[in-house]
């Protein structure tokens, strides 16, 4: 036959035969073109028996490649350095790990820090925390979150040097926090006669609300949080701009996991708080039980001899209501340096929501914290000119001329929507503003906030792109919250685009692009937007409750999730002696040299370093008995099913393979 015929056949080229031949035992001279055709059959044969053994070589190698690379990954994952700004936010901070929130906040506790998802820790706290997460934080130049932080300073800086002689008595400002369903917008209902609840999609307080009502001849200022765990973020912001908390718990539930959640915020912001123990007159209510719950998170109520004040009420009753407020009177008058301020200056306060509306533009409620904020104020935000006050409304709707401090107000004239949390200052000299930042218009600025970057795949991850349209800035960023905690090594959730108010054709065209589904919360694709969304075969959904999206993101990472072989060795078996050969396989006698070999395992055979077969051990033997397990020391017979006899010497591994679909778990989320 000749060689380059033979090479053909093999699928290999004649140099690459040549080369090979020595190898595999064949003396055969570097020039010869024709050989023997017997020959010819035995390099076929040989050459078989080599590609088999460099195959199974291959795969024994890749299995034990793919065990090591899972369990190295887990153990190296979180080696590299993290470029880290002098004040970053526990969130950013976890996003940049890429690590989960609560393992975050976990780290922050054990080091005695109790901080909220939206709280910011400098660059020392954030250094340590990544030490201790198995990362190393290294220094980044100032970015506009210091901004966000001297804002910040300044209101508070501007509310505690404030002379004395300029202060007036202002009205508290107070947060209702608690656990979900325990009453809180039912109460809020009840105080201010009117009704929000019936508005919210699932009975779920959706956004952040600042509403006033007067006891006493005393203006008192609440604001709602959402009750519901997605709402960290917005919780941990009316903490902070609050002056009291009334934390509400219901006598038939009793302490909850997001009622511990709330007393850490609470305690962390140092507010004095009030417990409203709500739905008293229900038949299974306990309020001594509660009570006791209380006291095991460390809040002991006053008649157990502790300092918390524990009110009765029933919000859907309305009996107690009366007594609550007048100790939220009491506790106010108790705190009554720090429940004042100077109505002459210059206004300053923070901005509780933000959202676009279709006919008016950006809209934002502030709540005034110092000075009065009149119509036709600039309004300076991150030292940006974010427009001028054209019209203010009240929490009824009415329109006002100005807002002395704690006045929630809704202000239309931005410019551009600022972020919840944005310290709004009215300033001294408008024009300064406009110099702070030159080159960039406003509305390039609030884009710049609204994009976000496109991160990359890491590690072959399979990952869900997101377009996110919301209503509101609070709902935008409770959702992106959520997604933060998603945290997989094989899928994730990429957004490629967020903004508020309707989806329009931009995102869906956006969408196609990045292969990406439009998510919309409270808005609705324009008619445009709707057409071109089907011609494109782009997904736009659309949700009145937020955990209803969130739990449709997990379930369609679930079916992302790749089902993955899973090797585990098991024991090694050396082969002292072949008895026999069966129909599908081989009888040997071996001595186990380590763990334990099982009926049904697979095998591989070893000999000395090179793998040349692999099967199927089908009983093991003791004696004359057959037994379920061998272990390690133990001599006994093996039958096992493979095409390769063993020989003495050779070495038996034995393993398992189990093929699971992998389950979405996400650290700190319950599923309902």
């Amino acid at each position: 036959m000749n060689l380059t015929e033979l090479a053909r056949r093999l699928r290999v080229s004649p140099e690459e035969l040549r080369d090979a031949l020595p190898g595999l035992g064949f003396a055969i001279g570097r020039r010869a073109i024709k050989i023997d055709n017997r020959v010819a059959s035995q390099i076929m044969e040989a050459w078989g028996e080599m590609r088999r053994k460099q195959r199974l070589s291959t795969k024994m190698e890749e299995q034990k490649a793919a065990t090591e690379a899972r369990e190295q990954r887990r153990a190296t994952a979180e080696s590299r350095p993290i470029q880290v700004p002098a004040v970053i936010t526990v969130r950013d901070f976890a996003s940049r790990l890429d690590v989960p929130v609560p393992r975050v906040m976990q780290e922050l506790m054990r080091n005695g820090i109790l901080a909220a998802i939206n709280e910011r820790i400098d660059f020392d706290t954030a250094a340590i925390l990544a030490e201790d997460l198995g990362f190393k934080a290294l220094p980044e130049e100032k970015t506009s979150a210091t901004e966000d932080v001297a804002a910040t300073d300044a209101l508070q800086e501007a509310i505690s040097t404030e002379k004395a002689e300029n202060l007036v008595t202002r009205a508290p400002v107070i947060v209702i926090m608690g656990h979900v369903d325990h009453g809180k917008t039912k109460l809020l209902d009840t105080i201010r006669s009117t009704n929000v609840m019936g508005g919210e999609a699932g009975g779920i307080t959706q956004h952040i609300g600042a509403y006033q009502v007067v006891r006493r001849d005393r203006a008192l200022t609440f604001i709602d949080t959402p009750g519901h765990e997605a709402f960290t973020v917005m919780r941990s912001r009316g903490a902070k701009v609050a002056d009291i908390a009334v934390l509400v718990v219901a006598a038939d539930d009793g302490v909850q996991p997001q009622t511990k959640e709330a007393a850490d915020i609470i305690q962390s912001a140092h507010l004095p708080f009030v417990v409203a123990l709500n739905k008293v007159d229900k038949p299974d209510a306990n309020p001594e039980r509660v009570k006791k719950e209380l006291s095991d998170i460390g809040l002991i109520p006053e008649e157990w001899g502790g300092k918390v004040t524990v009110v009765p009420v029933s919000a859907k009753a309305g009996t107690g209501i009366d007594a609550l407020l007048d100790t939220l009177i009491l506790v106010a008058d108790i705190e009554k340096e720090r429940v004042s301020a100077n109505p002459s200056r210059r206004a300053i306060g923070t901005v509780i929501e933000s959202h676009v509306d279709a006919g008016t533009g950006a809209v934002a409620t502030v709540l005034v914290q110092t000075g009065t904020l009149r119509v036709g104020d600039v309004l300076g935000v991150r030292g940006l000119n974010f427009g001028r006050v054209r019209a203010m409304r009240d929490w009824k709707g009415d329109l006002v001329h100005e807002a002395p401090p704690s006045t929630p107000v809704e202000i239309i004239g931005w410019k551009a929507a600022p972020s919840v949390g944005d310290v709004m200052e009215v300033p001294s000299d408008p024009k300064t503003l406009e110099k702070v930042k030159s080159g960039e218009t406003k509305a390039t600025e609030q884009v710049a906030a609204i994009k976000a970057p496109v991160s990359e795949n890491v590690d072959g991850k399979q990952m869900m792109n997101l377009v996110i349209r919301a209503d509101v800035l609070g709902s935008l960023e409770a959702i992106l919250g959520m997604l933060d905690t998603i945290r997989h090594e094989s899928v994730g959730v990429k957004v490629v685009g967020k903004g508020l108010g309707n989806i329009t054709e931009v995102d869906v065209v956006n969408a196609e692009g990045s292969k990406a589904m439009v998510l919309g919360f409270n808005v609705k694709p324009t008619a445009t937007a709707e057409q071109i969304s089907r011609d494109k075969d782009v997904p736009v959904r659309t949700y009145q409750v937020i955990y209803k999206l969130f739990e449709d993101v997990l379930k369609d990472l679930q079916l992302l999730l790749p089902s993955e072989t899973v090797i585990t060795e098991i024991g090694k078996m050396e082969v002292l002696a072949n008895f026999r050969k069966t129909d599908d396989g081989w009888i040997v006698g071996g001595k186990v040299m380590g763990g334990k070999l099982l009926p049904k395992a697979k095998l591989r055979l070893k000999r000395g370093e090179e793998y040349v077969g692999e099967g199927e051990l089908v009983a093991l033997q003791l004696g004359k008995a057959e037994i379920k397990e061998a272990h390690g020391g133990q001599e006994c017979g093996l039958k096992y099913k493979g095409r390769v006899k063993a020989e003495p010497g050779d070495l038996i591994e034995a393993y398992t393979e189990e093929k699971k679909t992998q389950q979405l778990v996400i650290e700190g989320i319950s599923k309902r």
